[in-house]
């Protein structure tokens, strides 16, 4: 709070497809999606149509013992439109709870299995899953881990397959497998005290948009099966159509043990997550033993206004054929973009799905507070992580749009470099 004093909270009163306008009247574009929650705009019609509907029905009530139409609804469209074998549902508000639920079925199952001593987790170096307890334990982000450091359980990492990390002259994909064999290296090694191995498919966000080969995915998704490893997908921020495919496990053809879904499944209207299941760990809590039970609630679980805007987002993605849509988009954005790109002080410029990200050498220790500001200045909402910038917008942007983010970036690269 302190750097308040000298940078005042921004006061919005409302909101407009991609755009958010301050007390003043001032107006900024959206490039991060509100935390890369918002997908078809602010106060987009069409879901506020679906919560107003909701709202004269019901507002919430309890899924211990009782259920009601939108969860019911939201969960077979899930079953449906996720990878093949994944038909149940547990629902939480966040996706930091995601991932604590996600952890606990994993090592109850085993549990339940006979095997406790599978209770350890491994992740990716950079990943983040959250900031719970039990999220920060997979999470090797040092700015929020370390001062909780004694309260968290400490688990392994295995070397990221970010392609930026490749040596002169390897591809991406080449890269990717070498570090898939570092994987089995260490599967071979602990798979007896192993759990899971939760990872974020094709992009890690807090990585700074750190972006790799599926072929990691596909191998990852081998080498957890072959040594009796569950995998966890976290798509909380790379789902729902995120990186070009409703989700990014399609673009390595697997399916995971567990797919953890937030953030954009509202449309960045409401709190709402979930995790998604196999009928085989299903079946290892269906018994009559409350301690063989899964044993985890929340009070607002299966929220039926949070779920009655998933189904409005849900039904959009379908009516828009937003995926084809935004594929189109991102070829052409890619066109706008160039001349970032080609900045001589831009570096690493990359995109995936409807995810832009670059890095700025730049002599300023303080690039983020500085883009941060000057973004303001220029109409733009930017939210660089250290000098990695990167765009996350609404998938309603115009290509106008998308030209003023790359026009105004380009000017404000050049008052910090």
């Amino acid at each position: 709070m302190k750097r308040h004093e000298t940078l005042p909270l921004v006061p919005i009163t409302r909101g407009a497809g991609v755009w958010l306008f301050d007390a003043d009247g001032r107006r900024y574009l959206d490039t991060v999606s509100s935390w890369w929650v918002n997908l078809f705009g602010h106060c987009n019609p069409r879901i506020n149509a679906s919560l107003t509907d909701q709202l004269g029905k019901l507002e919430h009530v309890m899924l211990a013992g009782f259920t009601h139409e939108p969860v019911v609804q939201l969960s077979e469209r899930l079953r449906e439109l996720a990878p093949v074998g994944l038909g149940h549902c547990f629902y939480a508000s966040d996706g930091a709870s995601a991932t604590e639920i996600a952890l606990k079925m994993s090592a109850h199952y085993w549990r339940n299995h006979g095997q406790s001593e599978k209770s350890q987790f491994i992740s990716l170096a950079n990943s983040y899953h959250g900031e719970t307890l039990g999220a920060l334990s997979v999470t090797d982000v040092a700015l929020f881990k370390d001062a909780y450091g004694v309260l968290v359980r400490q688990n392994s990492t295995v070397p990221s397959p970010d392609w930026r990390d490749a040596a002169s002259g390897e591809s991406a994909e080449d890269y990717a497998l070498r570090c898939a064999a570092a994987l089995e290296t260490h599967l071979q090694q602990h798979h007896s005290q192993l759990a899971a191995f939760i990872i974020e498919p094709l992009v890690q966000g807090a990585a700074g948009m750190a972006m790799y080969h599926s072929a990691y995915l596909r191998r990852a998704r081998e080498l957890c099966r072959q040594y009796g490893v569950h995998l966890i997908a976290d798509e909380i921020a790379v789902g729902m159509g995120r990186t070009g495919t409703l989700f990014a496990c399609e673009q390595g053809g697997i399916a995971p043990d567990f797919l953890l879904l937030s953030k954009g499944i509202t449309g960045g209207y409401l709190p709402l997550s979930v995790v998604m299941t196999t009928d085989a760990i299903y079946q290892a809590f269906y018994a009559n033993e409350v301690a063989r039970g899964f044993l985890h609630s929340h009070s607002y679980t299966g929220n039926p206004l949070a779920c009655r805007a998933a189904l409005a987002t849900l039904d959009i993605f379908a009516a828009d054929d937003v995926i084809a849509a935004n594929q189109r988009k991102a070829t052409r954005f890619n066109q706008l973009a160039a001349p970032l790109r080609e900045h001589p002080k831009v570096k690493d410029f990359r995109n995936t799905g409807m995810i832009w990200a670059f890095e700025v050498e730049t002599p300023h220790r303080d690039f983020a507070q500085r883009c941060f500001s000057l973004g303001l200045q220029h109409e733009l909402l930017l939210r660089p992580m250290g000098n990695t910038v990167y765009f996350m917008p609404p998938y309603v942007i115009s290509e106008e749009e998308f030209r003023m983010l790359v026009t105004h970036t380009l000017t404000i690269i050049e008052q910090l470099t």
